[in-house]
């Protein structure tokens, strides 16, 4: 979840930055009554109205409003209450690292602010091509890949110094902060997620200006798998703690390199020739047990013939180590897809063969 300081409340509310207390209750008000999930039917009322209340949260709070526009300011320690940031319950954020310089890989941009929230790093999934020769024999090869590693300046904690977190001010360690609706609708108290934390109850005190806050900073690496002999396509052989580092010091993902082997893929008219024989299997072995000829009896022989012969023109047996298991997949692919609609072709041609018989003269 984003926290607060990524987010521009004053404009959700549609109101200045030295907007009034009056003015920002004013604003919450209009938009909430247009937003709120018993008025407006649109698919994505609740969550604006969930935002809406949450920037109301914070700015309605001269304190939380504070230690926000100290953080949207880049000054951490502007809207600190206190020199010393414990005594004060200070929760500043630091305006440093914004976004993964590789972009869309990572994911978006790098968490920033104050919010402490050890997640576990997710697995890097990396192709590998192997030849037929190196997939028989085993192969060594080295892939370049982008991840993110444990920060260096940090040591991965997100902090200066060295793992110091408190209890979130805001939320007072709950994760959830509520908004006092009880001028609106009458509904009373409404509780939400904590921006300034993101639901974990803890924040950092002095984010790391390399990773900003989050532990972990975005890295092109190489790294070397191993495949063993007799590989397949498909297989995977983890490296481990080679993946994503986690935020805040939790533990890293592995590295997984899933081996492509073309001798053994089963593609393009071969691919779609087992899947028809598959998929019209359940029509005629239903059709047959019932007894019923019908149009679409001749419809599935004649998928079954185009099955094979696009399996025969392709030459899979010449081209692919395992060419039966892969076209033994695409006919089970093919069956689960085709067999509700042959119960329902058998039950309807059952019914209409009934009804016929039924209106005969005896």
């Amino acid at each position: 979840m984003a926290t607060m300081n990524e987010k521009d409340y004053y404009a959700i509310l549609g109101v200045s930055k030295d907007a009034s207390a009056r003015d920002i209750q004013k604003a919450f008000q209009q938009k909430a009554r247009k937003l709120h999930p018993d008025v407006n039917k649109e698919p994505d009322a609740e969550e604006r109205f969930k935002e809406v209340s949450e920037a109301y949260a914070v700015l309605s709070d001269e304190q939380k409003r504070a230690r926000y526009d100290a953080m949207r300011s880049g000054n951490p320690f502007a809207g600190a209450p206190s020199a010393n940031p414990y005594a004060g319950g200070y929760s500043g954020g630091y305006q440093g690292y914004t976004g993964s310089p590789f972009g869309v890989p990572f994911g978006g941009a790098q968490r920033r602010g104050s919010a402490f929230n050890p997640e576990a790093g997710a697995d890097v999934v990396v192709d590998v091509d192997l030849s037929a020769v190196q997939a028989k024999n085993g192969a060594r090869r080295a892939v370049k890949y982008r991840r993110y590693e444990p920060c260096d300046r940090c040591a991965g904690s997100g902090s200066v110094s060295s793992g110091s977190s408190h209890t979130c001010p805001s939320c007072g360690g709950t994760g959830s902060v509520e908004v006092d609706l009880s001028f609106l609708f009458g509904a009373g108290m409404f509780q939400t997620v904590c921006p300034e934390c993101g639901g974990s109850g803890r924040v950092i005190s002095d984010p790391c200006p390399e990773c900003g806050g989050s532990g972990r900073t975005p890295v092109v690496t190489e790294a070397v798998i191993e495949f063993p002999p007799d590989t397949h396509d498909g297989d995977m052989i983890r490296v481990k703690a080679m993946g994503h580092a986690g935020t805040n010091g939790a533990e890293g993902g592995d590295l997984v390199g899933r081996a492509r082997v073309a001798s053994e893929r089963l593609e393009g008219p071969a691919r779609t020739g087992f899947y028809l024989i598959g998929f019209a299997l359940p029509f005629l072995i239903l059709f047959a047990v019932s007894g019923i000829v019908s149009l679409v009896t001749f419809i599935c022989l004649a998928m079954v013939v185009s099955g094979i012969v696009s399996i025969v023109r392709a030459g899979v047996r010449d081209r692919s180590r395992l060419w039966w298991k892969r076209g033994l997949e695409q006919i089970v692919s093919g069956c689960a897809n085709g067999l509700l609609l042959a119960f329902i072709s058998v039950s309807f041609a059952s019914c209409s063969r009934g009804m016929m018989m039924g209106a005969m003269p005896l």
